[in-house]
């Protein structure tokens, strides 16, 4: 009943993990100090930006055959997951940001993902799997549980995981999950 929610979930929540929108979420944690206006902003522009992404993936999808969607979502986990192997590097913020925390964060976080693996995988979950508001929901639910903590406990968590371990693990579940896609074809 809830699988699209709960594979959008873990996919996303384990492809964030050490990507620069994570590490956006400890600069401004660590600038702004204020937990509720970063976690609204992070909220919505995931929101927005998920929101657009799926619907993107499923227009693409209505106008090719199933074969084809299925095809290209099934390689594109595959280059996501092997992507999650190159570490990103800090992004780039604003050195006197002109407005507030939330503000700020909205904007930056919003567009940040533009382009992102993360953002490239709710396109792809959107073209393969229905209803598109679990998708919707499991990636912004995804993009929560690894920020939420980032906001939080940033540079102290960033000291005691192993990066390394995670992108391996994050990158066998989403090439995983592509393969699992590519066996229809067999």
């Amino acid at each position: 009943m809830f699988d699209v929610l709960f594979h959008s979930t873990i996919l996303v929540s384990v492809a964030e993990i050490g990507d620069k929108t994570q590490l956006l979420s400890i600069i401004l944690a660590a600038r702004f100090r204020r937990f509720w206006p970063l976690f609204w902003g992070i909220l919505i522009a995931t929101l927005f930006n998920h929101a657009l992404a799926a619907e993107a993936g499923h227009i693409l999808a209505s106008l090719a055959s199933g074969f084809w969607v299925n095809l290209v979502a099934s390689l594109a986990f595959i280059a996501i997951g092997l992507w999650i192997l190159v570490p990103d590097d800090e992004p780039e913020t604003a050195k006197e940001p002109k407005h507030g925390a939330f503000i700020t964060t909205l904007v930056v976080f919003f567009l940040a993902e533009m382009g992102d693996k993360t953002q490239l995988a709710t396109i792809a979950l959107g073209a393969d799997l229905t209803p598109l508001w679990q998708v919707v929901a499991g990636t912004t639910l995804g993009m929560m549980i690894a920020n939420v903590p980032a906001v939080l406990f940033g540079e102290a968590i960033l000291a005691k995981i192993p990066m390394k371990a995670v992108r391996i693990t994050s990158c066998v579940l989403f090439v995983g999950s592509g393969l699992l896609g590519l066996c229809q074809f067999f």
